[in-house]
């Protein structure tokens, strides 16, 4: 430091100044640890950075960068333990803490020393530091909330956060650069703007974060938004395409019975056996169009779904009752299904055994409600976020609405979506209640 200017912000307020600012991360965050050991890591990485910034500060100022890295390591080490969060979005979350307990420290000595020049160690130096830190970070947590959406995920890119690192970077080291140098064509040598370049640098630096984190939302939910039309679309045709294959199938039903008798009238009796395997292997997988579940948008589904099972080697299995769900609209019972089953199949395809390539199906009534459960043979863990298993592919903005959007459509109706591993299964559960003048009543009368 240059002792020349002016004292530089006291070691412990920018110690409360970094916790703090952690905390107002972490409390935007899913937690990772119960209560009682959140409190206790909460109070240990206070007197971690503490002990950090009075050992930095009794070492020579040429360990000051090593000192002031060795706080952010501290700040990282801190959220990664309280957030239940990835790496990269913990040293996110570090970018943005560090360049607001910048901000805030540098505020609070600024009016410190306008208002009571150098002195420290007074009582009332205390009185500025607990009125600004008592409004700062609270008013950071509240702008930053909107930011932070607990019911969604932002996968941070490597892209998004060298990003945020270049920017906190680049915002200390000019902030603090008058204080280590006084002979660059960017200092300053006079002591009250060297504390308000100070200021307005961290104050451009946390506005330049909080910008890039709305962008990031809203390039987010675009992504979000095209998908799930993009999904939908998709169903909406799948579902069309077999009503068509569906109509068609019945339609040759007359025909049909004309090419039997046809076949039965051959003399030659080996002729005839061939007719008849060449027949029953041109209709093979249409005879699930007889399905008859008492819904015919749900009979469709099924259909469509068994072929697309029988396709990728998958064994799936139905038990459906179409009047439990017939007060649902047909897109509504094309997106929790068909998606349902989509992702069942998807995942049980690529598995080795053919033996474990399983799918279950049960739609019942349950009470006053309709319960809508998928089942599919899984081996491995779930990472949860907001309630819903992390994708696993590799381009998460792009992938991971299908239950997402499963779960909307359920709560439109008032009812909830589960999904966990249970053993060696995969659960969806749909619990949706069926109103009181639905046509399930009516059938059950």
């Amino acid at each position: 430091m240059n002792p020349e200017i002016l004292p530089d912000i006291p070691r412990a307020f920018t110690a409360l100044a970094e916790w703090s600012a952690c905390m107002v991360y972490i409390l935007l965050m899913r937690k990772r640890l119960p209560r009682v050991p959140l409190v206790l890591a909460m109070a240990g990485s206070l007197a971690a950075l503490f002990g950090i910034h009075v050992l930095a500060d009794a070492m020579p100022v040429e360990f000051w960068v090593p000192g002031m890295a060795l706080a952010v390591a501290a700040m990282y080490g801190f959220i990664v333990l309280c957030a239940d969060i990835s790496p990269r979005e913990a040293g996110d979350l570090v970018a943005r803490a560090f360049v607001l307990a910048e901000l805030v420290a540098s505020l609070e000595w600024q009016l410190h020393v306008f208002f009571f020049h150098d002195q420290t160690g007074t009582p009332w130096q205390i009185l500025p530091l607990a009125v600004i830190y008592a409004s700062a970070f609270p008013l950071a947590w509240w702008l930053e909330r909107r930011h932070f959406p607990r019911d969604q995920h932002v996968p941070i890119t490597n892209r998004a956060l060298v990003a945020v690192a270049a920017v906190a970077s680049v915002t200390f080291l000019m902030s603090n650069l008058s204080f280590v140098a006084s002979n660059t064509p960017f200092s300053s040598r006079l002591g009250p703007e060297v504390l308000y370049i100070r200021t307005l640098v961290d104050l451009c630096g946390f506005v330049m974060l909080f910008a890039l984190r709305g962008q990031l939302l809203e390039l987010q939910r675009s992504v979000e938004v095209a998908a799930v039309s993009m999904m939908l679309r998709n169903q909406q045709e799948r579902y069309l395409q077999s009503k068509h294959d569906i109509d068609v199938v019945n339609s040759k039903y007359h025909d049909l019975k004309h090419y039997i008798h046809a076949i039965r009238a051959e003399a030659d009796p080996e002729a005839r056996a061939g007719y008849v395997d060449q027949l029953e292997s041109s209709i093979r997988g249409y005879e699930t169009s007889a399905l008859e579940t008492g819904s015919p948008v749900l009979d469709t589904i099924l259909a469509s779904k068994i072929r697309q099972a029988e396709r990728s080697s998958v064994t799936l299995t139905c038990v459906a009752d179409g009047n439990a769900v017939a007060f649902m609209d047909p897109m509504d019972l094309v997106t929790i299904v068909g998606n349902a089953i989509d992702n069942a199949i998807e995942a049980t395809s690529s598995l080795r055994t053919p033996e474990q390539r399983l799918v279950r199906l049960a739609i019942y009534r349950q009470g006053e409600f309709a319960m809508l459960r998928f089942e599919n043979y899984f081996e491995g863990s779930v990472d949860v976020v907001d309630g819903l298993p992390r994708t696993t592919k590799a381009r998460a903005l792009q992938h991971g609405y299908g239950l997402k959007n499963m779960r909307e459509t359920a709560e439109r109706y008032g009812g909830s979506l589960t999904a966990r591993a249970e053993e060696d299964w995969f659960v969806v559960r749909t619990l949706i209640p069926v109103p009181e003048a639905s046509p399930v009543d009516a059938a059950s009368t």
